[in-house]
């Protein structure tokens, strides 16, 4: 193997947006993440949205009365 061609690999830091710091290894010293397991849905059994930029909002804007408007001309 080639000397000096590896990255550092040293403690690591990942910082959630719900709080939730996880402490591993790996080539940076610190992550930030959206979603981790204690905040993501499929481990806790929660609906959560998790609105960016507005994003959630203009999807319901959008296709929110989709089933309704669908029912009824389905009638």
């Amino acid at each position: 193997m080639k000397k000096d061609i590896h990255p550092k690999y040293r403690k690591t830091t990942i910082k959630c947006l719900c709080g939730n710091v996880i402490e591993t290894r790996s080539t940076q010293e610190e992550i930030h993440v959206e979603i981790c397991s204690a905040c993501h849905p499929f481990f806790t059994g929660k609906q959560k949205l998790i609105d960016t930029a507005g994003r959630v909002e203009r999807f319901q804007r959008k296709y929110g009365d989709y089933k309704k408007t669908t029912r009824n001309n389905a009638r």
